[in-house]
Parts: C-alpha cells; structure tokens; sequence
C-alpha cells in the first residue's frame, strides 16, 4: 500500500481514482499529475515503481496544499470570518447556512434535527 501525503492509497485502483483519497485532490488535480509525471490512465498503483511514487509524492508535497494543511488553511479561514464579526462569520458562529440559503424551511444540515416547540399549539376545548 502507497503511502502519499500521510494518506494510505489503495494499491487495486487506476492511479487517478486512488489520489482522490487525499483530501485537496480532485478528479482534474489528480489527472493533471498523472499528466506531468507521464503515468498512463490505465496504470494501477500496485503497478507503479518506487521510483514513480516518489515522484508523486515529491510532486504533491512541493506543488499543492493537501490534508492538514489545507485542513488547517479552511479552519483559520472560517476562524478569521468569525473574530472579524462579519456577516459571513456570523452565519458560521451560529451554525447557520452561510451563502444564502433560505432557512424558513429547509437548512437542516446546517441547524440540526428539528426540535417541536412545546406549547405551541392551540388548545381546544
């Protein structure tokens, strides 16, 4: 098993399909390296070289952010909204949709399992 980026990649995948299994490489990201370091599409993993899988690795650690970093990255991104105190930052502070979104109905993902408010219905007699 290919150890990329921190990352185990499984050995029975095409190249292109096993790089996605590192966070910050995508279909495109993943078929651009295998272009510049000449790795045909069909190739699986197990069937690469040691010295081709240092060459990827070399390549992602010196050209991309991926894993931690990019993890790392995002948070202090939506930390920095968030001390900022603007619009965007609010919305993640109170675990709202940020971009938009009507939340009149829908917005569950974001604001959680709906929770009934009690006394809310009328009573009859």
């Amino acid at each position: 098993m290919a150890r990329i980026a921190g990352v185990n990649i499984p050995t029975n995948k095409r190249v292109v399909i096993a790089l996605r299994y590192v966070y910050g490489i995508g279909p495109s990201t993943a078929q651009s390296i295998c272009n510049k370091l000449e790795i045909p599409d069909a190739k699986r993993v197990n069937e690469l070289s040691d010295d081709e899988i240092v060459k990827i690795r070399e390549l992602i650690d010196s050209e991309l952010r991926v894993e931690g970093d990019l993890r790392r990255e995002t948070a202090m991104n939506i930390k920095r909204l968030m001390d900022l105190g603007c619009y965007r930052g609010l919305r993640h502070r109170r675990g709202l949709p940020v971009r938009g979104q009507r939340t009149h109905t829908n917005a569950r993902t974001r604001k959680g399992k709906a929770v009934a408010i009690a006394g809310k219905k009328k009573v009859t007699r």
